[in-house]
């Protein structure tokens, strides 16, 4: 996708200087950086603090992760130790535990003098699946969009939460590539940018990108969504996820749940858009899967910029005030319309999962 009117990805790897490229999210809106990775420390760094974030992504930097640990050291025990911190490193996205598991099955088997190609090789597999996974997701979400607008004939007004767009994947997005495939096909479009809270995702990366896109969009307070549904003036939501069971229930960023509660209450259509990566098939319980909880600073702190295009970090909370910073939380499959994957759309449940991913 662009920035700028330049096409980027999220992630690559820059052959000469040996390094992983990345767009640093922690600067956008205000800034657009591009960091270097150098070491496997580097990438665990960059997922901890969410220079890279989004399930997909988190992936992607983690097989580049195994890549620059393979560079620094090509010992297997330093392998296995950088896998197991890299596995630590955010532990609610199954993208990255998935990655990792996959690039030590690839390299487990190879000689030690082959073992750089071969990471390399299927860490750029793992991205390039990944974008034409989250391609097909757009191609199945749009047949959605285009029913919608069939019938209403009249721009079609589509509700996000966080920032599931291709700077949470390493192209296209999952929620935003059947808009951006809508856009692309001259759908009129619009689309109500939850701002995100504590991080405002929404409101800094999602309206970002849409806006280089030239999308239309607003962005709006987390908890406009409801009334705005009430009003008629949401035709469907589209959300991403962190991490969606065999059952079809769906952990996203927080905040989820609530706007899946006020769909169901105005019989606005609900859709998860995922690639199959975010599948865990393990955990039968939702109760079981692991909750992030992050630095309380990101509730009582926020970065902007000043009127002397300085960018600051403000205190907005009382001094003496507690908070509890829960990354996300959990939409029961009883909510969701339907899950778009690459390989079409699918009821959210096990049946309708089973069907979809037959192998």
């Amino acid at each position: 996708m662009k920035i700028k009117g330049k096409e980027f990805r999220t992630i690559w790897f820059d052959e000469v200087n040996k390094v992983v490229k990345i767009i640093d999210q922690t600067k956008l809106p205000h800034q657009f950086v591009i960091k270097d990775l150098k070491t496997v420390k580097d990438a665990i760094n960059a997922i901890k603090i969410m220079e890279v974030r989004g399930a997909p992504l988190i992936g992607g930097t983690a097989a580049y992760g195994i890549v620059l640990a393979i560079l620094e050291n090509n010992d297997l025990e330093f392998i296995k130790k950088s896998a197991e911190e890299l596995i630590k490193s955010r532990p609610t996205a199954i993208n990255l535990q998935w990655a990792v598991h996959r690039m030590n099955n690839t390299i487990s088997m190879i000689d030690s003098s082959d073992l750089f190609q071969v990471a390399l090789n299927e860490a750029k597999e793992i991205c390039n699946e990944d974008v034409k996974f989250c391609e097909n997701i757009g191609l199945s979400g749009l047949k959605i969009i285009e029913e919608i607008y069939n019938k209403k004939k009249d721009r079609v007004n589509i509700l996000t939460h966080c920032n599931a767009g291709w700077l949470a994947t390493i192209n296209w997005g999952t929620a935003t590539s059947p808009i951006y495939h809508a856009h692309k096909n001259g759908i009129p479009i619009h689309v109500w940018v939850d701002e995100t809270r504590p991080r405002n995702q929404g409101a800094n990366l999602t309206s970002f990108e849409l806006n280089e896109e030239k999308v239309p969009n607003t962005i709006i307070a987390d908890n406009t969504g409801g009334i705005l549904m009430q009003r008629g003036e949401v035709d469907m939501c589209i959300v991403g996820t962190d991490r969606t069971l065999s059952t079809g229930d769906v952990c996203n960023k927080i905040g989820t749940y609530l706007k899946a509660l006020a769909a169901h209450d105005n019989n606005v259509p609900f859709y998860v858009a995922l690639p199959s990566s975010t599948i865990d098939w393990d955990i039968k319980n939702f109760k079981d899967i692991p909750i992030e909880e992050r630095n309380s600073k990101e509730l009582s702190h926020i970065d902007g910029r000043d009127e002397n295009n300085n960018i600051k970090k403000v205190l907005i909370y009382p001094e003496t005030s507690r908070s509890l910073n829960l990354a996300f939380d959990i939409t029961p499959a009883k909510y969701v319309t339907g899950l778009i994957t690459e390989r079409g759309v699918c009821e959210a449940s096990t049946e309708g999962l089973k069907k979809m991913f037959k192998s």
